[in-house]
């Protein structure tokens, strides 16, 4: 092992996290005890995962950050903020587009993101000759608890990583090394008497401050839920297509944002202004064109669309209720049954009569259970 210089490297560390474009770099030691993972056992067991079952499936993985890797001493946390270049809320207003979260609507970050943490990695690993690994969202590593104790910022009351310097708006990156850093100190929270997240959520998906139960988070309904939409929340979602970033843009910490510089990050001049009615027509292979590159594409051009359709729902426009209509006949049933739903709120007596041509063919339950339910 090798003698390390600890500010020294600490300085060069920073050094080369800003030239690989992060805004932010801190060290968190990964001796001691670790709280966190039994705040995300509670949240299992109280069921607020929802379908998202592999946070159940990797529990125990989570528990502590060596878990995966039981030689890890030290976590360097990277943030790469990404401020979006307008008012998120501000499109919540054109009920004839659709919304899309503002960290969706360019490149997945991850792919950003990881090339860069790789080359910090590698850098990293030749100053001191210890091993390294690095991660970006898709491992069982719980990342803001690792950022507040880096001292990147806080996890805010709607549960997202608040920095003082980037508001709530920034990506994590880690990098796993068996080198004992010397560690930054840890932030504290700072969101006081504020509870705008918390005020702002449709859906009302915080049962209490710093706790999310993501059956109702409209960001958890749009990505990672499979099937129909509990008829409750539809209405609650407006025109949110893909995501919500309404807790988000609400927190007063933003003031100090700049805006986002990394160009792929920005939003794709194909991916402004998205109207319901082109995006109604989507078929799989104008989808993956459309969000090549994009996060969206994993969701699949079905789930979209029903995603689509519940916005058509409550867009209060008639002149949408054709784009509903002519998924009556799509052949994802999920879609069929969101169309059945949007027509219903935006021309009942149109779908009343194409009530007898259209429902003596579905022979899927949960879309003759959409028809049942409204002509009952």
């Amino acid at each position: 092992m090798i003698t390390i210089d600890q500010p020294s490297l600490k300085a060069r560390l920073i050094e080369e996290a800003r030239a690989q474009g992060f805004s932010q770099c801190g060290v968190a030691s990964l001796d001691g005890p670790w709280t966190h993972g039994e705040d995300l056992r509670r949240f299992v067991e109280l069921g607020f995962h929802g379908e998202m079952e592999w946070m159940a499936d990797t529990l125990e993985r989570r528990q502590h950050p060596t878990s995966m890797w039981g030689e890890a001493k030290s976590a360097i946390v990277l943030g790469l903020d990404y401020p979006p270049e307008h008012d998120p809320l501000a499109a919540l207003l054109q009920k004839d587009q659709g919304v899309i979260s503002a960290y969706a609507q360019n490149e997945d970050y991850h792919d950003i993101i990881k090339g860069r943490l790789k080359a910090i990695a590698r850098w990293l690993q030749a100053q001191t000759q210890e091993d390294v690994k690095v991660f970006v969202d898709t491992a069982p590593l719980m990342e803001k608890p690792l950022a507040q104790a880096a001292g990147l910022g806080w996890i805010g009351k709607q549960t997202v990583l608040v920095s003082r310097q980037g508001g709530a708006w920034m990506f994590l990156g880690v990098v796993l090394t068996s080198a004992v850093l010397e560690p930054d100190a840890s932030e504290q929270n700072h969101c006081g008497q504020c509870t705008a997240c918390l005020d702002v959520c449709p859906t009302n998906a915080f049962p209490a401050p710093f706790q999310l139960d993501a059956r109702r988070c409209i960001s958890y309904l749009t990505i990672e839920h499979k099937g129909a939409i509990d008829v409750e929340l539809r209405p609650l979602m407006g025109n949110r297509i893909y995501g919500c970033d309404d807790c988000l843009a609400v927190c007063p910490w933003n003031k100090f944002a700049a805006v986002g510089r990394e160009v792929r990050l920005q939003t794709r001049d194909s991916l402004k202004d998205l109207s319901l009615a082109d995006l109604a027509n989507l078929d799989d292979a104008a989808f993956r064109t459309l969000f090549r590159k994009s996060p969206v594409k994993r969701i699949g051009r079905d789930r979209f669309i029903r995603n689509v359709m519940i916005a058509i729902g409550n867009s209060g426009d008639q002149a949408l209720a054709a784009s509903a209509e002519a998924r009556l006949i799509d052949e994802a049933a999920e879609v069929r049954a969101m169309a059945v739903w949007a027509l219903q709120r935006l021309a009942p007596d149109r779908l009343a009569a194409l009530a007898p041509e259209h429902l003596p063919r579905e022979r899927d339950a949960d879309v003759r259970g959409e028809w049942a339910g409204i002509l009952a």
